[in-house]
């Protein structure tokens, strides 16, 4: 789920705003970067709630969808061009995202006997196509039966498993930070109001809420020596993900 969440957390920041002066070839943010596992802090979790009969709400971090399980693929407000299905297989649920009718992330969950835990088989596909797997145990952290509950992980296991960002010059003093998995883009300028430049080496990507409320979103910070990136969510309540990416 880590791959999804970071798609999840990054696209919703990442929008056009007015032209800026700095030339965006000039970034050092510019450049390919590999998520390097070791250094980073791969907590994940997620929240299942009942919506009344078949229908449930996910949140897997990046905002809640509410679909029916019932293993159709159903568009949500955060599924763009894609889908989001649930199954019910005995005693295990399916889980299936598409995007353009492909299917692009599957994961199946299981309880314990005791429902205190819940492991998820996760597969994905890398920028070649490659499938690659996680394999997490989640914590309950509130709810009391069943799928539904708060869910925290901070055991991964994974196979075959690259992430890896391309960040090029977007129009004149702009980004696009591009997952190379999915080629999903978003598009970042400056000054914007929902980016914030703190320093050379640092943007902060901001997220406006239904309210209008602008509030930080995630922490995008260059090491002195420019060969490491650092992101770090502003998510109060939440076990943060701590993404550490190497330049290529």
């Amino acid at each position: 789920m880590i791959k999804r969440s970071l798609r999840l957390l990054l696209l919703p920041c990442l929008l056009a705003a007015a032209p800026a002066a700095p030339r965006a070839a000039d970034s050092p943010f510019v450049g390919d970067w590999k998520l390097n596992p070791s250094k980073s802090t791969l907590t994940d979790r997620m929240k299942v709630e009942s919506a009344g009969g078949n229908k449930y709400t996910f949140n897997f971090g990046g905002g809640p969808e509410t679909i029916v399980v019932d293993g159709t693929d159903q568009r949500t407000p955060l599924s763009g061009d894609g889908t989001l299905a649930v199954a019910v297989e005995g005693d295990k649920w399916k889980v299936i995202r598409k995007t353009n009718g492909r299917t692009t992330i599957t994961a199946n969950w299981s309880l314990s006997k005791d429902g205190k835990a819940l492991t998820d088989h996760f597969t994905s596909f890398n920028a070649d196509g490659s499938p690659f797997q996680l394999n997490y145990v989640y914590e309950r952290r509130a709810g009391e039966s069943g799928f539904a509950g708060t869910w925290v992980s901070t055991s991964l296991q994974a196979v075959n498993y690259v992430v890896v960002l391309q960040i090029r010059p977007y129009d004149e003093g702009g980004l696009a930070i591009v997952d190379s998995a999915t080629q999903v883009t978003g598009n970042v300028q400056f000054p914007a109001t929902l980016v914030r430049r703190l320093d050379e080496h640092t943007i902060e990507l901001m997220r406006k809420a239904s309210d209008g409320q602008v509030t930080p979103r995630i922490r995008l910070e260059l090491s002195s020596d420019l060969k490491t990136m650092t992101l770090t969510p502003a998510i109060a309540g939440e076990d943060p993900h701590i993404l550490v990416f190497d330049r290529q």
